[in-house]
């Protein structure tokens, strides 16, 4: 740690337990303990059961978390396709070039979500290409919320990245595809990764843009969670809540263990 005294260590440790616990623990522990319920007696939740868990992993639910998962999954892979492309030509643009770039792939994160979902829907409701109504418009909506983070984390990657290996690859010979394929994008890996973890996070909880464009047979796990609140359902909501925590994390500490590895190449 940066301080080196007992007394600022404790001070430190003090500090993080008093903001950390009521306002990011406590509320999670209280959707837990939700989930486990079947009603609420004063400050605590009674009745404890199981049951709200397995409706949660059966029948509707099941289907809208394996919904959230293909989606989340696919925008990720996508976004980093895009994101990671666009950084790497940003690089080659300038400092005018890249400014710009980055300014247009930062614009769907500077509006609310909604209304990037608005936009979406007005756009690919109609021929040539017409999307609403399927599938594809919620992975696009994903795609287009959460690229801005994939080229964000990538291009600030590039630019740390040594000149150095390139310039060593390319003086023995290398052609600018074996430089891009076999030098500059391992030494991204480890940003790649980070980014994709956050792609997956971001999408897995997407909510906002979602409600206006999902069709009846592509609900998400979020969309279900809202509803069954919306109904009054809060302790079935909340082990939905959990269950979609539980995947979320999982999938994170995936992504971190490959992560991890790549780091050591």
């Amino acid at each position: 740690m940066l301080v080196h005294s007992r007394t600022g260590r404790w001070t430190a440790w003090v500090t993080f337990a008093v903001l950390f616990v009521p306002l990011f623990a406590l509320p999670l522990l209280v959707i837990v303990a939700a989930s486990f319920s079947t009603n609420w007696s004063g400050a605590f939740p009674s009745g404890p059961t199981a049951g709200h868990y397995a409706a949660a992993v059966r029948g509707e639910s099941l289907q809208a978390l394996t919904t959230s998962l293909i989606t989340a999954v696919t925008a990720s892979l996508i976004a980093l396709t895009v994101g990671t492309w666009a950084a790497l030509a940003g690089a080659a643009l300038g400092k005018k070039g890249k400014r710009i770039l980055d300014a247009l792939f930062m614009l769907p994160v500077a509006v609310p979500s909604v209304v990037v979902g608005l936009a979406v829907l007005v756009a690919f409701s109609q021929p040539p290409v017409l999307l609403n109504g399927t599938r594809w418009i919620v992975i696009l909506a994903h795609t287009v919320l959460v690229t801005a983070f994939a080229h964000q984390s990538v291009s600030a990657a590039i630019q740390r990245l040594d000149p150095m290996y390139e310039q060593a690859a390319a003086s023995l010979g290398a052609r600018p595809s074996y430089v891009l394929l076999r030098v500059k994008l391992p030494l991204l890996l480890p940003s790649v990764n980070a980014a994709a973890g956050l792609c997956f996070a971001l999408s897995m909880g997407e909510l906002s843009a979602t409600m206006m464009l999902y069709p009846p047979d592509w609900m998400p796990l979020p969309v279900l969670i809202f509803t069954a609140t919306d109904r009054g359902s809060l302790f079935t909501g909340s082990a939905l809540a959990v269950v979609l925590m539980t995947a979320t994390l999982l999938a994170l500490l995936a992504v971190s263990r490959i992560r991890t590895k790549a780091s050591f190449r």
